[in-house]
């Protein structure tokens, strides 16, 4: 399959492009949202944490002024650590990262991308947040940086309305595929983030979501299970007991359909996630990423499962 994984992995994409695995340093670029500043909320998404879901970036010692440069070296000496390499991805992490004046997003990606051990750059933002100035800041980028990708993250989570609701996204599922067409027309690989385990969605609806993806020319995919954070609105809803987390079990049985389901193209960029340890409330069974991680290939193997086992090709979608 790829690489002895039953999954199209990261690690395989980059050593069958590049010839060799390329880390990952998160970056705090100093940014907000919409959904905190007031534009659109001052609450967030109901499950994001204070640190705007980059509590393992490379802390900003001045949110205001960050030192992209500094925080690259600094994640620089902490992979050296503990593993060999020398290439890297800048990932532009928390909070919305094209929510910025676009000299400054200009400053902070040229700043990143001049590193000559920065192989490419990973901007996680919102599809309602690529305004055409920042469209053409993303193109002048490339056309600069000839030698070096450039990828966009988009959150979204769920393609279902009752639950965009709940979770106060604060965009409509076509804002999306517009930016997906946008950025595609740009010769721009998307990362799309989905979560599973979202308060009221069955099993069938998460499946259908990551099925949606299939329609779209859509690079990559981080698979998320859903934590319970302190400090959250979604930590409150929990204690009142208005949902359950999923099992261990139960998380792995659905990420198996929906990998199956996927496209063998697709790049699988995450298949869990990390819930800093000291404000996770729930499921408590996340925190060892490696055992959930050699559960799920050890049930992919008992099932002769891989990627794309069911995947039919069925054109255009109607989001529900």
């Amino acid at each position: 399959m790829w690489d002895s994984k039953p999954y199209h992995s990261l690690d395989y994409y980059f050593k069958d492009v590049y010839g060799e695995k390329i880390y990952k340093i998160a970056i705090d670029g100093g940014m907000t949202c919409p959904n905190r500043d007031g534009v659109l909320d001052y609450r967030g998404c109901i499950f994001c944490s204070k640190g705007g879901s980059g509590e393992f970036a490379v802390s900003a010692k001045d949110r205001e002024h960050p030192d992209v440069v500094a925080q690259i070296a600094e994640g620089k000496e902490r992979i050296a650590q503990k593993f060999p390499g020398h290439r890297y991805i800048a990932y532009f992490q928390p909070y919305t990262n094209t929510y910025a004046p676009v000299s400054y997003l200009e400053e902070v990606y040229t700043q990143a991308l001049s590193d000559p051990d920065v192989a490419g750059l990973s901007i996680a933002t919102r599809p309602d947040c690529l305004s055409e100035e920042v469209i053409l800041l993303l193109r002048r980028i490339k056309e600069q940086f000839p030698d070096r990708f450039l990828w966009v993250e988009l959150g979204l989570q769920t393609i279902h309305r009752e639950t965009v609701q709940y979770i106060r996204r604060g965009y409509e599922t076509s804002v999306f595929e517009d930016a997906v067409k946008v950025l595609h027309n740009l010769q721009i690989p998307v990362i799309v983030h989905v979560i599973l385990g979202l308060p009221g969605e069955t099993r069938e609806q998460m499946v259908t979501t990551v099925e949606y993806l299939n329609t779209f020319p859509i690079f990559g995919v981080k698979i998320q299970l859903l934590h319970v954070l302190e400090g959250t609105d979604l930590a409150n809803d929990y204690a009142q007991r208005l949902f359950d987390v999923l099992t261990m079990d139960e998380y792995i049985d659905i990420v198996i359909e929906c990998l199956e389901r996927l496209t063998p193209e697709m790049v699988i960029h995450r298949l869990t996630g990390d819930g800093p340890k000291d404000l996770l409330i729930a499921p408590d069974w996340s925190t060892n990423k490696k055992r959930v991680l050699n559960t799920l290939l050890s049930e992919m193997k008992k099932r002769n499962s891989w990627q794309g086992k069911q995947y039919e090709n069925t054109g255009t979608f109607h989001v529900i």
